[in-house]
């Protein structure tokens, strides 16, 4: 069976927008993560070997390295969130009938809201590394395309808040507020200054245009 993150576009696509809740925002969060880091790893190929950017050559292979390290670790999120929704469903799936029942569905439900946190939580600190990777891309990179650094930080930053929502709709349905307030805790620091240096980066780009 093909992995999810091995699809055509296309299929990956049509799987989104069909009737089943997975693929969902989460993988799409993902996506864009590992498209801005992808978008990175162009620059850097693009740059290396180039006239003109031998004082650059080095911190851009260096770059190359992160970006594409990024970009596998992103694409792998695509079915991490698939697993983690999969798993809560199957726990709201389970019986119910006796009291017995009850608290063990209960337990599972809450375990998996765990996972399905920590999930998006970690994605949206992959997005937001993506973004201080594209100011690298920005700052040194080949200005014939420059303008791929700035598709590449609007990316990383939409899958950031895409990713922070799907931490906030899991933690509010959390019994362990101890749980939940460290997710949430953690998640402010992610998203801090993020839509700030975005923005910078954005400008820095069109203004090289």
């Amino acid at each position: 069976m093909t992995d999810i993150k091995d699809k055509s576009i296309e299929l990956f696509l049509a799987e989104l927008a069909g009737k089943s809740a997975t693929p969902g925002g989460g993988s799409a969060a993902a996506l864009m993560g590992a498209q801005a880091a992808a978008l990175t790893s162009m620059m850097c190929n693009l740059t290396i070997g180039k006239a003109g950017y031998e004082a650059v050559e080095s911190d851009m292979r260096q770059l190359l390295t992160k970006s594409e390290a990024l970009r596998v670790e992103l694409m792998n999120m695509i079915r991490a969130d698939v697993n983690a929704f999969d798993a809560l469903m199957a726990a709201y799936g389970l019986p119910k009938n006796t009291d017995a029942e009850k608290s063990k569905r209960s337990e599972c439900i809450q375990e998996a809201l765990k996972t399905a946190t920590l999930v998006p939580l970690k994605c949206a600190k992959s997005c937001a590394d993506a973004i201080i990777l594209c100011k690298e891309a920005a700052e040194k990179g080949n200005l014939n395309v420059i303008s791929d650094a700035g598709v590449g930080v609007m990316s990383a930053y939409a899958g950031l808040k895409s990713a922070a929502l799907n931490v906030y709709i899991n933690t509010n349905s959390l019994k362990d507020k101890t749980f939940s307030e460290k997710a949430l805790a953690d998640l402010d620091i992610i998203l801090a200054g993020s839509e700030i240096m975005t923005e910078e980066i954005y400008q820095a780009v069109k203004n090289k245009l």
